[in-house]
């Protein structure tokens, strides 16, 4: 995979994945590859082994390289995981018409605990998706909350949720742990989503366009808070930010209000 730094994510587009664990981009893809994606999915795309390289998982010239390929979508690639990242896995979701049922709000694989490292799932769209058709339901700024995979499942409804309607040819960068989930398809319309995710081979450390690093906006965008946090709870999101926001950056001394600072002090000079 090879990108331009004119594609690279900013610090800002970073800080908000961070806070958000999500990043969206709307119609990147062309029409003429939403066109085509339709066939290919139906046709079905070939499985891979876990953590296979993506040029042996996307032959040259194949949908599925031209998608990673596209400058947007491989420069938040580069910025999110790195260079040469390797494919987990890939699915294509299907929605039928008038399904009547909606997939449990989940994460995925939250076994993972890494706090210094993420895997990020590609989520690609290729149909207009409208209110009725039932796209992803996602709760922005779980994804550093860990639970058991299916421990949401219980919950219908969370203030503040986001459920996807967007253009076709949109790709959303999800945080492994989000909390998700693909609501039913109330449409005659089959809805398509294609997904892939990527592990990391290399540290994600400043792999983004670092050149606004010190804007005043990159800490706005760690300091978001969300409808569903509780009063008091809620600032472990903003702790575990500055935990995540430290390692992606080397910046051992970044805080938002004193918090990790507070409860990382530990002197060690001995009284006179």
């Amino acid at each position: 995979m090879t990108t331009t730094g004119e594609h690279l994510l900013s610090s800002v587009q970073m800080a908000h994945f961070v806070a958000h664990g999500s990043l969206r981009m709307d119609a990147v893809v062309p029409a003429e590859m939403n066109a085509e994606a339709l066939e290919a999915f139906a046709a079905g795309i070939p499985p891979v082994p876990y953590g296979t390289p993506v040029p042996e998982a996307c032959p040259e010239k194949s949908f599925m390289r031209r998608l990673v390929e596209i400058p947007e979508v491989a420069g938040a690639l580069r910025s999110l995981v790195g260079p040469d990242p390797t494919i987990d896995h890939h699915a294509v979701h299907i929605r039928e018409p008038h399904e009547g049922a909606a997939q449990p709000l989940h994460g995925d694989a939250i076994i993972d605990v890494r706090t210094d490292a993420f895997d990020v799932q590609l989520m690609y769209y290729p149909q207009e998706v409208t209110l009725d058709m039932g796209g992803t339901l996602s709760v922005p700024g779980s994804h550093l909350r860990r639970t058991n995979e299916s421990d949401t499942g219980r919950y219908q409804n969370l203030r503040g949720q986001s459920r996807l309607v967007c253009p076709a040819g949109t790709v959303v960068f999800l945080h492994h742990g989000l909390w998700h989930g693909g609501r039913r398809n109330d449409s005659g319309t089959r809805r398509y989503m294609f997904k892939i995710r990527f592990n990391p081979t290399v540290r994600q450390r400043r792999l983004w366009d670092t050149s606004d690093l010190s804007d005043p906006r990159v800490a706005e965008e760690l300091n978001t808070g969300f409808p569903w946090y509780e009063q008091a709870t809620g600032r472990l999101e903003l702790y575990n930010r500055v935990l995540l926001w430290r390692a992606l950056t080397g910046d051992d001394g970044f805080d938002l209000d004193y918090w990790v600072t507070r409860v990382s002090n530990r002197p060690q000079e001995v009284p006179a």
